[in-house]
């Protein structure tokens, strides 16, 4: 009896996942109270200030943690995954209305002092259910049916907390689209996301017609390598997407030699006199046609065709192309709308921003632009702990939440950096790691949607800090201060570890 408890404790828990854990708390607690030690603070355990509650924070997510793995029975997470998953969804809606409001968004609770934020907690629900549904006996992504419970499963929390104004945490909710890779959807979905963002990104950027044709560069060449020529396919691709790329130089070329004025009317520089006498000219019509019509006329007409051909030979790939390119101009049309109906507008200034569409060091690019002073200054090895100036002087608005990695960087230099990234991929390895090695579907899916969580939030955090992603508030795991994810991602990895122990201890 003693040697089977020594093996279940010694070899059934992987007592790797709570070190690194361990560590990247204990890292973002040091650094904590390097971001606030520079005001009226006593010491790193002054409970007023944000180093000493992120102690109490600390200590009872240790308790959380240790409840989860040591009593909880394992077999609650697939018996109550609905319930649980239904109770935030209950939560979510009702902070909309019985919240309090942090910085434009109402998603927290106030309890006093005490706030709580349940869109931390729905990632721990949505992995749940996720996982509940697509371990039952049957169930395959590739059937419609299925697919859209998975996604209603995803996309519906995901939706309220953008009614939140949360855009980080609902963003979140992309990553979970590896889990679905990993159960057998089409690596396509993932593909067309990426298109899409690019889609999304030249027209605003550069212009429709770029998106455009870019988006059909790319649905063309992916079609050249479904036929057996692929040789005469690209040959076609290129020569039609080289005739459209040089065809604005040449329609205005044209413009310029039939309609004197064209070029000056084009920039808006006309006087209306000018403007009026052109367009009524012989060839006046021609200021009026631009080299979209031409391109979408193009597309126009070649669809019909497409989509007969793609009948008669059984080309299910050249339909979806079809459908994809349709989405995709859709898309690119409603981009004006989306941009600047649906987002607000600090966000707006956020993506112009980060586009290069706007310079604002002082406005909403102010904490990107310090942060990258502060990662800068720190060199290969750092200043040294507490030494930083950017960090002890306060010139980085949230230091201690959601920019906390530019304290590493700072303090800690190149290496701090690498060791605290080299933390997170190894503990995002190893929980795949477990996941695969497995036996139930549920602990490997659920042990895929923790470690797709931990890779969004360490994307998404990283990248604003270091100026390639909008600020959208979102905490570094373990790390940034704040009870509600530090209590979330604890009980998410606590989860795991006592379902791949359940399994372990049997083997």
């Amino acid at each position: 009896m003693d040697k089977y408890s020594r093996r279940t404790i010694g070899q059934s828990y992987d007592w790797r996942l709570v070190v690194i854990y361990l560590l990247l708390v204990f890292i973002g607690w040091i650094n904590i109270y390097a971001s606030v030690h520079g005001t009226d603070v006593s010491g790193i355990l002054d409970f007023s200030a944000n180093s000493g509650k992120q102690f109490i924070w600390m200590l009872t997510a240790f308790g959380l943690g240790g409840i989860i793995i040591f009593i909880i029975s394992p077999n609650l997470w697939d018996s109550g995954a609905a319930v649980l998953y239904a109770g935030v969804l209950v939560l979510l809606v009702a902070v909309i209305f019985l919240g309090v409001e942090v910085k434009g968004s109402r998603s927290w609770f106030a309890f006093g002092p005490v706030r709580f934020q349940p869109a931390e907690i729905s990632k721990i629900t949505t992995s749940l259910l996720l996982a509940f549904i697509m371990s039952r006996p049957g169930f395959r992504i590739t059937k419609p049916a299925n697919f859209i419970t998975a996604a209603v499963v995803i996309g519906l929390p995901m939706l309220i907390i953008l009614a939140e104004s949360e855009t980080g945490s609902a963003l979140v909710y992309v990553g979970f689209i590896f889990v679905l890779y990993r159960e057998g959807l089409s690596g396509w979905l993932i593909t067309m996301i990426g298109i899409a963002i690019l889609v999304f990104i030249l027209t605003m950027t550069a212009s429709p017609y770029t998106a455009i044709l870019v988006l059909t560069g790319i649905i063309a060449t992916c079609n050249s390598f479904n036929h057996k020529n692929i040789g005469r396919w690209l040959i076609g691709t290129a020569t039609v997407i080289a005739f459209f790329a040089f065809l604005p130089g040449m329609w205005t070329g044209l413009q310029n030699a039939l309609i004197p004025g064209a070029g000056v009317i084009a920039s808006g520089e006309a006087e209306p006199e000018i403007a009026a006498a052109a367009a009524s000219s012989t060839w006046g019509f021609l200021l009026k046609i631009r080299p979209l019509y031409f391109l979408l006329g193009a597309a126009a007409l070649s669809i019909p065709a497409i989509i007969w051909l793609s009948f008669k030979y059984r080309d299910t790939f050249a339909r979806y192309s079809v459908l994809s390119f349709i989405v995709g101009v859709a898309m690119v049309f409603s981009v004006d709308f989306i941009f600047y109906n649906v987002l607000q507008e600090h966000q707006r200034k956020r993506i112009e921003v980060l586009l290069g569409m706007k310079e604002d060091p002082s406005g909403v690019g102010y904490n990107v632009n310090q942060s990258m002073i502060a990662i800068g200054s720190g060199g290969f090895a750092g200043k040294g702990y507490l030494s930083g100036t950017q960090t002890t002087y306060g010139f980085v608005p949230e230091q201690s939440t959601d920019f906390i990695f530019c304290t590493v960087g700072e303090e800690w230099g190149f290496i701090g950096c690498l060791v605290v990234i080299a933390l997170y991929v190894m503990l995002i390895m190893r929980i795949l790691k477990d996941a695969e090695h497995s036996r139930e579907s549920f602990t490997r899916i659920y042990g895929y949607c923790l470690a797709s969580c931990l890779f969004m939030h360490l994307f998404i955090n990283i990248g604003m800090t270091i100026g390639i992603m909008p600020v959208i508030g979102i905490p570094l795991p373990f790390m940034s201060y704040g009870g509600s994810s530090l209590w979330a991602f604890t009980i998410m990895l606590a989860i795991f570890i006592s379902l791949d122990h359940q399994e372990k201890k049997y083997f």
